[in-house]
């Protein structure tokens, strides 16, 4: 059979393209206007009933046994083969018409326990249920408990505890943890205004949002002077400590250098009066509270690539007396056997650095020391050129 006339498995799938934009449950939720629905129906031509008329007879046949499809027949009036009726419309008049259509009752059976239980414990989701009627019915397995968790925040606004702490039935704390995308949606929904900070978002900052406590950020930090009095006898002056420890710590330095690269960290040459800080590349949350840094000599070394820069100018952000350390010129260019090849680099502009930084940036950004995207990496870097840094560094004027 010639494909330009509409099969029945050409009616089903104009309806599955219903389906799968979500529009035939979100008629469960709230019927609009879409039923009656007129599907696209291309029937033979009048050459075709004189010349294949045994097929179209077939045709109109296998279109009539479409459960669900009402058709509409049209008279067709022929010199050779005389009157018949055709199809000449196809319709779908209610939502479980298309449903059995398409196969998926089952479906639409278990979508509507859904919508019950939204009905009764938190109708002001159901219109989250007709924009997003897929999505529900993929979580409908875990919905009860998700209207669970809401019903609990609702009646716990801001608990400042963590979320271990929440004592549901069948709700553990990797279930909401698990779960903080789709909950984050309801919540805005269901909760009161106050309930919400909004300046937190995005799943990495759900406890935040909703006022749970959220693991401490840490820092990891050694004191580089050989003076300074170890907090553990015995012990390398390598310490990790909370985000409000460290903002309270206020230590008789007058430099902290901060690095991007462990063993650095570790090897970090000695010098008077100072501390380096372990980093951790984009983000500076974690010691952005500490406002005695801003009484010290601060000192960025990061790799010398597009990225290195970029995560100065973030640092310049909260601290915009940071310098940049061994991020520069003569650096790059001294240690070009040293060179490897940037992985996605960035071409954004930068405005919190400074000349000579931007620079740099600009040879690397546009590749105009080599045709790929070059970088080099801090632990590249010779160990006796790292000493010598330090030392100038420590005998700078303290900010």
């Amino acid at each position: 059979m010639t494909t330009a006339w509409t099969t029945p498995a050409e009616l089903r799938a104009q309806l599955m393209r219903r389906w799968d934009k979500g529009e035939l449950l979100a008629e469960i939720v709230a019927p609009g206007d879409l039923f009656p629905l007129r599907l696209s129906l291309r029937g033979p031509t009048s050459s075709d009933l004189s010349e294949r008329f045994d097929e179209v007879r077939t045709w109109a046949a296998g279109l009539q046994q479409s459960p669900g499809c009402r058709l509409v027949m049209r008279e067709v009036r022929h010199r050779v083969i005389g009157q018949n009726s055709l199809p000449g419309e196809a319709w779908v008049d209610t939502p479980d018409d298309a449903l059995r259509l398409v196969g998926k009752a089952r479906d639409a059976r278990a979508f509507q326990a859904l919508l019950a239980i939204t009905l009764r414990q938190q109708p002001t989701l159901l219109h989250w249920l007709q924009r997003q009627p897929l999505r529900a019915l993929a979580l409908a397995e875990l919905w009860s408990q998700l209207l669970d968790v809401v019903a609990w925040l609702q009646a716990h606004p801001r608990p400042d505890i963590y979320l271990r702490q929440v004592d549901l039935p069948g709700v553990h704390s990797k279930f909401i943890e698990s779960q903080r995308g789709v909950l984050s949606e309801l919540l805005d929904l269901t909760l009161p205004a106050d309930a919400i900070d909004t300046m937190a978002s995005g799943a990495a900052q759900f406890a935040r949002r909703y006022g749970f406590r959220d693991k401490p950020l840490r820092v990891r930090l050694r004191f580089l002077d050989p003076e300074h009095s170890a907090w553990v006898s015995g012990a390398d002056a390598d310490y990790t400590i909370s985000q409000q420890a460290f903002a309270r710590l206020a230590p008789d330095v007058r430099h902290v250098f901060i690095t991007e690269n462990e063993i650095n960290f570790l090897a970090f040459p000695p010098a008077a009066g100072s501390l380096v800080v372990f980093g951790a590349g984009y983000g500076f949350e974690a010691i952005a509270r500490a406002a005695w840094l801003q009484q010290c000599g601060l000192h960025y070394w990061g790799d010398i690539d597009t990225h290195g820069f970029a995560i100065l100018d973030q640092l310049r952000a909260q601290f915009p007396h940071a310098q940049s350390f061994l991020m520069d010129h003569d650096t790059l260019l001294v240690h070009q056997a040293q060179w490897t090849l940037e992985p996605q680099p960035t071409q954004r502009d930068l405005p919190r650095l400074n000349e000579a930084e931007r620079r740099v940036y600009d040879d690397l950004r546009w590749r105009r020391l080599r045709d790929e995207p070059l970088r080099l990496e801090q632990e590249r870097i010779n160990f006796g050129r790292v000493e010598r840094a330090v030392m100038t560094a420590v005998m700078a004027v303290a900010v």
